[in-house]
């Protein structure tokens, strides 16, 4: 199959808003995929690369070589080469994947060029979400959709599913089942502005949990053996052997738990997200959640019978902090003193859901505060997939009294509506002082209020300080720049 049949898919899915319609063409390209491409065609039109890492960064992603004028590239070839740029390392490594890389652009036409730009940096923005797939999974292999999803729970990955489905059908899917060992993709929370609001959404009484801000992980035991997994499935058992030697301690054979790892000061406060993703950092893992016990898989029991075993298994001190209760002023009293203890909110969960591994249902709602400032937009980058031809990416800065100048905070693309991206590329082009292949660097006058979760310190920007799950909320043209917030008023935050 050539790249650019991909190419016109991730464009026809990037021009339609009908989910059926994205659907139906992901489905066409898959069964037109031979089964030694399904694989690469599944990540591909997912938005990323097959390969977890490839040392190639976003500035590297911009071609510096002329397109080709036809299209020759075929999927498989593409892949290849970012198999074999992943495998450099060493003396030369960069010099070898930036001639790897351009032989590779110089075969792509000006389209091909750009897509393949997006899928390095994980801008694609297509909306052909991991959703999206599933379900064109299942139209492609007429398989129930519901097999499939669950597959991809237990799998881990949509395109081993897809592979399975499509080569060797049903007998293939239903025999993908929970493997020790194997990480399943973790259950996700939805969210909700207040306590209140959250419990209304789980009528009659609920968990409530402190959510913290770790490293989320998947303890795996074995015997003897003790794998851990992140929440994007990378292993990280070699970095954390304290957390291994927790889930060793266990009075258990076999099991997979779901928590938190976390860096605690010597107030037994937790500490930055910083120094939690820190290599040299102790990290003390908190579990709040049970899939497997010995012999019995759990992920279809109730909430409460989970955390049951749990509780027999898992010392107090080792588990989340936890409230059941039906009354919203004792929920939120808990989510107040878990706030105090310098933890990010609380987790509202069902009692009686099952463990709905890998999908953001209704069951748990998370609800930790808002922080919002008052920033100035420095530049903005073109953007890709259904973004295309509009200025997107958003560089935010922070006024700085001490010099006159801004201090850039973080970028984001979130939060835009097609509205909003169609009056601010008018506005930031009006605003454009130069620009480069990707970028427009504008008069720093635009005021735009940003919504986002925390700080995290950064050696990548001057203030020291980065925005974390940056969103927009509204533009401020009440606002001049000297009015936006200072750099003194975001360090006092953090």
């Amino acid at each position: 199959m050539l790249l650019a049949e991909l190419v016109v898919t991730s464009h026809r899915v990037a021009a339609t808003r009908s989910r059926l319609a994205k659907v139906a063409a992901l489905a066409d390209a898959l069964a037109a995929a031979a089964p030694d491409e399904i694989e690469i065609v599944t990540s591909y039109l997912s938005g990323s690369l097959r390969q977890r890492r490839t040392g190639v960064g976003w500035r590297s992603a911009r071609a510096t070589v002329p397109p080709a004028s036809e299209p020759s590239l075929t999927v498989t070839e593409v892949d290849a080469v970012f198999e074999a740029l992943a495998g450099l390392s060493g003396s030369g490594s960069q010099l070898a994947r930036k001639a790897q890389l351009d032989d590779l652009m110089a075969q792509a036409t000006a389209d091909e060029q750009q897509w393949l730009a997006g899928l390095i940096t994980g801008e694609t923005r297509q909306g052909a979400l991991d959703g999206l797939m599933i379900d064109a999974v299942a139209k492609a292999s007429g398989m129930p959709p519901a097999d499939i999803r669950r597959a991809v729970m237990l799998a881990g990955a949509t395109p081993p599913v897809a592979h399975a489905a499509l080569t060797q059908g049903a007998d293939a899917i239903a025999g993908i089942g929970l493997v020790v060992g194997r990480p399943v993709r973790p259950m996700l929370a939805a969210s909700a502005k207040t306590v209140a609001e959250a419990m209304a959404a789980l009528p009659g009484e609920v968990a409530v949990e402190a959510k913290l801000d770790g490293i989320r992980i998947q303890a795996h035991r074995d015997g003897e053996v003790v794998r851990l997994f992140t929440r994007s499935l990378d292993d990280i058992t070699d970095r954390l052997p304290e957390v291994v030697a927790a889930v060793a301690a266990l009075p258990v054979r076999r099991a997979i738990l779901d928590g938190e790892a976390l860096s605690l000061g010597a107030d037994g406060r937790p500490m930055m997200f910083q120094d939690t993703a820190s290599a040299d950092t102790s990290l003390t893992p908190f579990f709040f959640d049970l899939l497997a016990l010995d012999d019995d898989e759990l992920l279809d029991l109730p909430a409460r019978e989970r955390s049951s075993r749990l509780a027999q298994l898992v010392p107090q001190a080792s588990r989340v902090a936890r409230l059941v209760t039906a009354d919203v002023d004792e929920a939120q009293a808990f989510a107040e003193r878990t706030l105090a203890a310098g933890h990010e909110g609380v987790v509202i969960k069902a009692l009686d859901a099952p463990y709905e591994a890998g999908r953001r249902g209704s069951s748990w709602v998370k609800v930790k505060p808002v922080h919002t400032l008052d920033l100035v937009v420095l530049a903005v980058e073109w953007g890709s997939g259904r973004r295309r031809g509009t200025l997107s990416n958003i560089h935010l800065g922070a006024r700085d009294p001490a010099t006159g100048g801004f201090v850039m905070l973080g970028k984001t693309f979130k939060g835009m509506t097609d509205q909003m991206l169609a009056w601010q590329t008018e506005r930031f082009t009006e605003l454009q002082t130069h620009h480069d292949d990707w970028t427009v660097y504008v008069r720093p006058e635009q005021v735009v209020e940003i919504a986002f979760d925390s700080l995290q310190r950064s050696s990548r920007y001057p203030g020291g300080l980065a925005l974390r799950f940056a969103r927009v909320l509204r533009y401020r043209d009440d606002k001049s720049a000297d009015q936006a917030d200072t750099i003194d008023d975001v360090r006092r935050l953090a």
